[in-house]
């Protein structure tokens, strides 16, 4: 029996990261068709996404999962919460009267849960974005009992970004099941010294280094230790 027919549907992942724009999406892509391509059906989900492009059906890394993993998923599964401006959740759900009410995402990914056998489930920004005045980001992670991949943008000043995230998320008591280092600045000096210090720090090596701008195929490629932690779980999970 094949690891997809034979894993049950409650397994999965939660990537976030040091920061906005450092790379969540373009791992959590890569991830989900690194896992397609090895016969596991995955499923993207944002729950939280802010900025909408004008004219557009949706946030442009919620359609980035969708693409990734060609799933015909509802969108209000994939992506509970969206807000048209790119500012942070909770200050955009406030403009608009919302509250960004966990049960209703856990709700969500239970109904992908049933057609999926891994959720890949990315967080908005940085591990502590708030989603109201009591949650956040990492709240959907405790909620969803999902390990983390903390993706860390490898830039001047990632040292910090990267122990503070990995501080947060072990003090929520979650588990981190490792980190991916995404070259942001190529020029970056002393970059190996900074991915050591890291290492060193956090107490694991990076599960995969993303080199600058990665196509899609070296991505994936690249994330294969991830892949293959990942579906260790189904067979823990079994």
């Amino acid at each position: 029996m094949s690891i997809a027919a034979a894993a049950p549907a409650t397994s999965g992942i939660f990537i976030t990261g040091t920061d906005t724009g450092v790379g969540k999406t373009c791992v959590a892509a890569a991830l989900l068709r690194a896992l397609a391509a090895r016969g596991v059906r995955a499923a993207g989900i944002k729950p939280v996404a802010a900025g909408v492009s004008p004219g557009a059906a949706c946030n442009a890394d919620v359609e980035a999962l969708a693409l990734a993993d060609g799933l015909p998923l509802a969108l209000r599964d994939r992506n509970p919460y969206t807000f048209d401006p790119a500012i942070a959740p909770h200050l955009a759900a406030g403009a608009v009267g919302i509250r960004i009410d966990l049960d209703e995402i856990a709700a969500a990914c239970q109904r992908v849960r049933a057609v999926a056998d891994v959720i890949v489930v990315e967080g908005a920004g940085g591990v502590l974005v708030p989603l109201d005045e009591r949650h956040d980001m990492l709240d959907i992670a405790v909620r969803l009992e999902l390990p983390v991949l903390l993706v860390v943008g490898l830039r001047l000043g990632c040292i910090n970004h990267a122990l503070l995230s990995a501080q947060a998320v072990r003090a929520r008591g979650l588990r981190i099941l490792g980190w991916v280092g995404n070259v942001i600045e190529p020029s970056m000096l002393r970059m190996e010294s900074n991915i050591d210090s890291i290492t060193a720090r956090i107490g694991m090596p990076p599960m995969a280094i993303l080199r600058w701008n990665p196509t899609s195929t070296e991505a994936s490629a690249a994330l294969d230790k991830v892949t293959r932690a990942l579906l260790s779980t189904l067979h823990d999970d079994h």
